[in-house]
């Protein structure tokens, strides 16, 4: 493990290269990147970075906002398989036909998105910032939000607007919603709960559903706000509604705390694909590049800056 790993760091050398790796990574992966992050963050790092080469460990969509953002950058991703569910949910054809529907509506896209739906839209977002961003809207204005219904719905509820969502949700998210509450709370009567506004859960709790429980000690968060949550709170227990794969940073910034993931089988697949060994692949012989259509990229452009500047 330890050759693998040094050969990666040789070539980075080598290459200029840095490595960015999402909260859903798995620990080795995490543990060798440069930056970890989630979708925001890592299109922050993308935009700043001086490096030659960019190898994304992520999915799909986020190698295409990489290359959007730095056109003259070479942009990896280690598997090309790496896709995401709720990207997969919409594609530009059916965005064009909502929008036909709505004229005049402004289109406010999750980064969860194709490069091709980006290109469609007025703004893009990320859990981070999706309040932000709707905020920043003139009232008067119909906003299409695409493509998580959970996220839209928890948007709307933040925000006192009404919105039309696109019913498309994270397969793994989704999931989460089944839990049963009364029970985990009653488990962890002491835990501080961090729900991700994905969440088939997240809702409901905004909306103090009596389906589940009151919301006492429960917090929404994106992955980075669950971080950032952490490292503050005195809490030693902490339930977390969100992939698992996050449960490796947070164990590292509080070694002492205890960490229970809502639903231990909330695993993304693709989120899993990248190895060491992929890795290590990637940056020897350039595998494999992710390039965006120029026409695209320059459509796409607009709304990915427009989520930078907003956070």
């Amino acid at each position: 493990m330890n050759d693998i790993i040094n050969e990666i760091l040789k070539l980075k050398k080598e290459k200029n290269a840095v490595i960015l790796a999402h909260n859903y990574q798995v620990g080795e992966i995490q543990d060798i990147a440069d930056f970890v992050g989630d979708s925001l963050g890592l299109s922050q790092q993308a935009a700043k970075t001086n490096a030659d080469v960019i190898v994304f460990c992520g999915v799909h969509f986020m190698a295409e906002t990489a290359s959007i953002i730095s056109p003259n950058k070479k942009i990896l991703i280690p598997d090309t398989e790496a896709g995401c569910s709720l990207a997969s949910t919409v594609n530009a054809d059916q965005l064009r036909e909502w929008k036909l529907q709505h004229p005049g509506a402004v289109v406010v896209s999750y980064v969860n998105t194709t490069a091709e739906v980006k290109a469609e839209s007025d703004y893009c977002c990320t859990s981070s910032n999706a309040v932000k961003v709707v905020e920043a809207i003139s009232r008067e204005k119909r906003i299409l939000f695409l493509p998580d219904k959970f996220l839209g719905q928890y948007v709307s509820v933040t925000t006192g607007r009404e919105m039309e969502i696109w019913n498309g949700a994270c397969h793994v998210h989704e999931k989460i919603g089944d839990v049963n509450f009364d029970e985990a709370q009653a488990q962890h009567p002491d835990a501080e709960f961090l729900i991700h506004p994905e969440c088939g859960c997240s809702s409901a709790c905004m909306l103090k559903s009596q389906l589940y429980f009151d919301c006492k000690n429960t917090h929404i968060f994106s992955t980075e706000g669950m971080i950032d949550y952490v490292k503050k709170s005195d809490a030693d227990e902490f339930v977390v509604a969100t992939e698992i794969g996050i449960l490796h940073r947070l164990k590292k910034i509080k070694p002492a705390a205890a960490f229970y993931p809502l639903n231990e089988k909330s695993i993304c697949e693709y989120m899993k694909m990248i190895t060491l060994e992929k890795l290590y692949e990637s940056l020897r012989y350039d595998k494999f590049e992710v390039k965006v259509p120029e026409e695209i990229a320059r459509k796409a452009a607009l709304p990915i800056q427009r989520m930078l500047e907003i956070v």
